[in-house]
């Protein structure tokens, strides 16, 4: 079992969004056995909260159910409990840096680092103070990020299946 962890500030757009993309991915894909898939976010804005609204219409369209998810924040146990711990942007991963004790340091990188070099950003931008475009961006990019998560992957840990 291979467990990722996406991050973001409040665990209510980004991330959220990446583990709902990711699950439906993996799902489809018939590997829904041997990945597991949560986020978490790195301040406690929204513990407990359903990902933001506009977030849920957003991946609705594409078929995707947010609604299940509970905004948590990542805990000390995550650094341990993970294989890859996610980050959607710079800032973020910045923090769990800080946070995260030496020897788990190697599960941090940016999520996007797994989507194809020709992609310009390294930062799913955090589209809670924009406008609907920003949402529909943020799943642009994180299905691009899924599929090269899910090749890695499926790469380093799934040959055989």
């Amino acid at each position: 079992m291979v467990k990722v962890l996406f991050v973001c500030m409040g665990n209510i757009c980004r991330s959220p969004t990446a583990q709902g993309v990711f699950e439906r991915l993996v799902e489809q894909t018939g590997l829904i056995q041997q990945i597991e898939i949560d986020s978490a976010g790195t301040h406690a804005y929204h513990l407990g909260h359903a990902p933001d609204p506009r977030s849920q219409a957003a991946a609705m369209r594409r078929g995707i159910d947010l609604s299940p998810q509970r905004a948590r924040r990542v805990t000390e146990v995550d650094f341990e409990r993970f294989d890859y711990i996610l980050a959607m942007d710079r800032d973020n991963l910045q923090h769990m840096q800080a946070d995260c004790p030496p020897q788990h340091s190697h599960k941090l990188s940016l999520f996007l680092d797994f989507a194809p070099p020709e992609l310009q950003s390294k930062d799913v931008p955090d589209p809670y103070y924009g406008g609907p475009s920003g949402f529909e961006q943020v799943l642009d990019l994180v299905e691009t990020g899924a599929e090269g998560l899910l090749r890695h992957l499926r790469q380093r840990h799934l040959q055989a299946k």
